[in-house]
């Protein structure tokens, strides 16, 4: 017990580590812990978000969820970032060269900041136009305009956020990215009930003000990551000439992250196209949906913690010249997130009920949330593989292989499948919740396949 309460205090203290030489597992549980806090606080976000807007209106949370799912187009930007700063520095770090990996950071944060500035301008002016192309009906969009106006224009925060926090975990200062996501969240949350029901001196501002807590909280997160990577005394930091354009590194860069860009975007228009299907059904339905998936991603959010302590240790064991370690770690790290997720599934099938009632009294919206949970559970198994395998792949800096596994899987195969069984088959809301766990299913499958092949260990980042 004592050596584990060691490794537990070294891996939040944010000391420096080695993880290409020792144990692979010690390795695994000192990245894996902060890493899994830190989507620990941000699945709990999630649920804490739509929990308070779910006491506005139905329409408050179908206004969340039809913006959320045009704004992934934004966090599919910030993923890809994130993966390609991730395997860049740590690559870097396993080659002993802390000076180019600070370097690299500087680039993404030009990259982030050109990017995400034309995504807020464009999505700022266009919020209400987006609202009504996904099906809301007048009440949401006159209620939830504003709400998605204020998301947009926050999309510099949102990019940096997650592409400082991915260059954080390649360097190996996971406790970092935790601590940064913890006080982004964490004030959120405080800031949530404040402005969404005028509490204290605060103005009553509805589902506009969890936009305007979430926006406050993620610009205090960034402002601790930037603050973290110029005063550290650590292996890696920034200086001034790091922001000095670096063309050869730019491109490296922005060709790795448009791989993982291009994943996310393809798996981000499928959830467009299933939240389009469902508008369908009408704002209860979509109300359900909507917190059933939050539900799951409080549970998926912390197993991607665990993918990318994989993909951080295969991006730093590549660059030490260690490809059988790097894919022992893989191995090992799957394992253990399914022996979680599979826990988690057997308590979500039989709570669902009680657990969907604890966000809305309403029958409709609780039928529908209940029969989601417990049909989008059931994948939890191959999920756990998947985004282990998936991220491992990234990390290596292969970010064009998952892109093809994305189409067949998401567009070829979840898409059609939702369209034919919800509305051709006429089996309702439930034959686009079925279409998911498909879906990720034969991704999972053909990601290990893919994997076992090897030819990941040969990228060149």
């Amino acid at each position: 017990m004592k050596k584990w309460l060691k490794l537990l205090r070294m891996s939040l203290d944010g000391s420096e580590q080695t993880y290409t030489q020792g144990s692979i597992n010690r390795a695994i549980f000192l990245l894996s812990v902060p890493m899994i806090l830190e989507m620990v606080m941000e699945s709990l976000f999630a649920v804490v978000d739509v929990f308070f807007v779910s006491k506005v209106s139905t329409e408050a949370v179908a206004t969340v969820g039809l913006t959320e799912s045009v704004i992934t187009l934004v966090y599919s930007v910030a993923i890809g970032l994130s993966t390609a700063a991730t395997a860049v520095v740590a690559r870097r770090v396993g080659e002993g060269n802390p000076e180019e990996a600070g370097r690299a950071i500087g680039q993404v944060i030009l990259i982030s900041l050109a990017i995400s500035l034309v995504m807020a301008l464009a999505g700022t002016l266009g919020a209400g136009h987006v609202l009504r192309l996904m099906g809301a009906d007048q009440r949401v969009i006159e209620e939830g305009t504003t709400y998605a106006r204020i998301l947009f224009l926050s999309s510099p925060v949102i990019v940096l956020l997650y592409s400082l926090s991915g260059a954080l975990r390649g360097a190996g200062a996971a406790s970092a990215a935790m601590r940064s996501l913890w006080i982004a969240n964490g004030l959120n949350i405080v800031l949530d009930p404040l402005f969404i029901f005028g509490l204290s001196v605060f103005p009553e501002m509805g589902v506009t003000g969890a936009a305007v807590a979430t926006t406050l909280g993620r610009t205090v997160g960034v402002g601790y990551q930037l603050y973290y990577l110029f005063a550290n005394k650590k292996a890696v930091t920034i200086q001034w000439p790091d922001f000095r354009p670096a063309w050869d590194v730019i491109r490296n860069i922005i060709s790795i992250g448009a791989g993982g860009t291009g994943q996310f975007l393809i798996a981000s228009a499928s959830w467009i196209f299933l939240t389009r299907i469902l508008a369908e059904f009408g704002s209860d339905v979509v109300a359900g949906y909507t917190i059933a998936i939050r539900v799951i991603i409080f549970t998926l959010l912390p197993a991607w913690g665990m993918a990318n302590a994989a993909a951080t240790l295969v991006g730093q064991n590549l660059g030490a010249q260690q490809p059988d370690r790097a894919e022992t770690s893989v191995w090992r790290a799957a394992l253990y997130n399914m022996v979680f997720l599979v826990t988690l599934a057997v308590l979500f099938f039989t709570m669902a009920e009680t657990i969907i009632a604890w966000f809305s009294p309403l029958p409709a919206v609780v039928d529908t949330g209940v029969m989601a949970l417990r049909v989008l559970c059931l994948g939890y198994g191959f999920y756990a593989y998947g985004m282990v395998v998936v991220q491992a792949i990234n990390g290596a800096g292969d970010t064009r292989t998952p892109i093809y596994l994305n189409l067949i899987c998401f567009w070829l195969i979840e898409i059609p499948v939702a369209y034919l069984l919800a509305l051709v088959l006429e089996w309702g809301p439930v034959g686009v919740f079925a279409s998911v766990p498909i879906g990720e299913s034969i991704l999972a499958i053909l990601a290990i396949l893919v994997f076992r092949r090897g030819r990941w260990k040969l990228v060149k980042v």
